[in-house]
């Protein structure tokens, strides 16, 4: 296998070793129905429970408060869905114009139904003002949902200023935390949060298993149906390797929580210091001084982001870009626009995401690399000559 530098984490992450040793015996050796009622299935009931425990022990809740999903998108769902169902005279939804697309279809799809739904703009650094949250809540409002720490920029919402909003008008408050779990500390327990959602295969577990919290009291109505399962909560066989596998990565998440928060943060930071000093004409996108310590949003001025990325993709360095393909046509990310980037930059935008398993030879060959890269794109630019 050729080397490869992968600082794409924020798509998805390496499953730990230690993780998948936990999984396998579950494939072949404890491969009963947890819902069963001989002593083989409740082995594996016991195993679900103890992973449960381990998830709720990094997120700082009760274990009961722990509903396990098919990852982040299906958290989402259901979440926005289930409150809905729950509140079914509210019609209005608050949430963010950067949120994941996991939570922007849905909610776009409700608005086509007749809901009314209302997107925070956020400013230039990609911050949120929680004041223009505080002037539309209102008791129309079913939900809020409003992302922890947003994937491209990294940037970190005040989360707990939003809940506190929302509790203080009776409004269910939702977080997508995707991103910041396992980078970031959160103790539900003393949260405003009432519902958040996570998903494995962002903190070294598998693609494939997520969860849902919902703290006691919230009412949610089930947004996949079926059998007993999750308390009656979430329908379907459980996946049980998935499941044992998300909670030793949230073992293990909590034991690296503070290397997150040191040497990868670090090391992310060398990397921008060597790319805007071998890179004129390139800035960082994003709140610099609050977001996640994995993340670096950099905008390379007249070069679009897709070929730095298969100039970078020759070196076997793995990133990725804001911008997308659509209809034929090169467009910047949603959350490029709604920040206002200027357009010669918010093509050229691409993100480089960090893990533990990141090392400080891998950040000196990509910042090695890098300068090279954008000088020879943009020798090729119309723009840079027309600037």
């Amino acid at each position: 296998m050729e080397r490869v530098i992968y600082l794409d984490n924020n798509a998805t992450t390496k499953v730990d070793d230690a993780v998948i040793e936990e999984m396998t015996p579950y494939f072949g050796q404890w491969y009963g129905n947890p819902s069963s009622m001989h002593s083989f299935g409740g082995r594996v009931a016991k195993s679900i429970q103890e992973a449960r425990g381990r998830i709720a022990e990094l997120l700082g809740c009760q274990a009961d408060e722990i509903i396990f999903t098919s990852g982040g998108t299906e958290s989402n769902n259901t979440a926005i869905h289930g409150t809905l169902a729950a509140y079914p005279r509210k019609r209005k939804i608050i949430t963010t114009r950067v949120e994941h697309p996991a939570v922007l279809s849905p909610c776009r799809q409700l608005e086509q139904q007749g809901y009314e739904i209302y997107e925070l703009s956020v400013d230039r650094q990609g911050r949120l003002n929680a004041d223009e949250l505080a002037e539309v809540l209102d008791d129309n409002t079913a939900l809020v949902s409003i992302m922890y720490a947003n994937n491209e920029t990294g940037v970190i919402f005040p989360i707990e200023e939003i809940g506190a909003l929302c509790r203080a008008r009776g409004v269910p408050f939702h977080t997508d935390a995707v991103q910041a779990v396992g980078k970031v500390p959160i103790r539900l327990k003393d949260s405003t949060i009432d519902m958040l959602s996570l998903s494995g295969h962002k903190i070294h577990a598998p693609k494939g298993i997520g969860v849902l919290f919902v703290r006691r009291g919230v009412r949610l109505v089930p947004f996949i149906l079926g059998g007993h399962q999750e308390s009656g909560r979430r329908g379907g066989t459980e996946n049980v390797p998935g499941i044992v596998g998300l909670g030793k990565a949230a073992q293990l998440a909590q034991q690296y929580l503070n290397d997150e928060n040191t040497r990868v943060r670090a090391l992310r930071d060398a990397l921008e210091a060597k790319i805007l000093a071998t890179c004129p004409d390139s800035m960082v996108n994003g709140d610099r001084r609050n977001r996640l310590p994995n993340t670096l949003n950099v905008s390379f001025e007249y070069v679009e982001g897709e070929s730095i990325l298969m100039l970078l993709n020759q070196f076997g360095i793995c990133a990725s870009s804001g911008s997308a393909c659509t209809s034929g046509s090169l467009e910047p990310s949603h959350v490029m626009r709604a920040m206002g980037v200027p357009f010669t930059a918010a093509h050229g935008s691409v993100r480089f995401s960090l893990s533990r398993f990141t090392t400080q030879e891998e950040v000196d060959f990509v910042g090695e690399k890098i300068g090279p890269i954008i000088h020879r794109l943009r020798e090729l630019s119309p723009f840079v000559k027309s600037a």
